[in-house]
């Protein structure tokens, strides 16, 4: 299943001595703590993308769209690497519509937003010093790198979710459906701590996942709106 997250930052966009452009930036930062994704809050820890590069097919798109292709690693038109920072990219734009429509978006400032897409290989849970449920990637396949004009939160889709649980589950030793409950009534604290029998949720009353991570997205929507 492929997720999807955004990081924060500027890209940026610069002429080449041939005359083309080259999109750079950040699509991912390394133990950067993510908005409330539904209950829970997640880092990417360093290493998490370092087999990935070096053996994936990874496209460059355009707000994630199959169709709108900006480079790909394989061609040597996007390039990406991992330093003390996170996941950097390059891309040499092409001279298509899209690339120039793209480019001139960039230049005015309307768009100015990275977000990769990835499946999970291996991930951690555990709580932050607030005793937030807290999961960290430590290793994903990478699918690709888009600048966005929206970021891209949690994908709510049942089988995305199902999956985002499943190690978590597999620690803990229980079903797959107690944790997605746990997680939609906000108690995945509880099994983290290997509590879920004194803090298991009244079925009848959990809160569908999907309607948390909506007002989550929501809530971070109207924070970055009022700075």
């Amino acid at each position: 299943m492929i997720e999807r997250r955004y990081v924060n930052t500027d890209v940026a966009i610069r002429s080449k001595a041939d005359g083309g452009h080259v999109i750079d930036g950040y699509a991912a930062k390394f133990n950067k703590l993510s908005q409330n994704l539904g209950g829970f809050v997640e880092q990417i820890a360093p290493g998490a993308f370092t087999k990935t590069i070096q053996e994936a097919d990874i496209r460059a798109l355009f707000n994630h769209e199959p169709g709108q292709v900006l480079g790909r690693n394989k061609s040597g038109t996007l390039r990406v690497s991992e330093d003390g920072t996170g996941l950097y990219y390059e891309i040499d734009l092409p001279n298509t519509t899209l690339a120039n429509d793209l480019r001139e978006s960039m230049l005015r400032g309307d768009v100015n937003q990275s977000s990769f897409g990835f499946s999970t290989v291996s991930d951690e849970w555990g709580l932050t010093e607030q005793d937030i449920p807290l999961r960290t990637l430590k290793e994903v396949k990478l699918y690709d790198v888009s600048p966005v004009t929206f970021p891209a939160y949690l994908d709510t889709e049942s089988g995305v979710v199902r999956s985002t649980f499943k190690s978590l589950a597999e620690v803990r030793h229980m079903n797959l459906d107690e944790v997605v409950t746990a997680a939609a009534h906000d108690e995945l604290r509880a099994v983290i701590l290997g509590d879920t029998e004194a803090q298991r949720p009244d079925q009848s009353t959990v809160i569908p996942l999907a309607t948390l991570q909506k007002r989550a997205a929501l809530e971070q929507f109207r924070a970055e709106a009022a700075s």
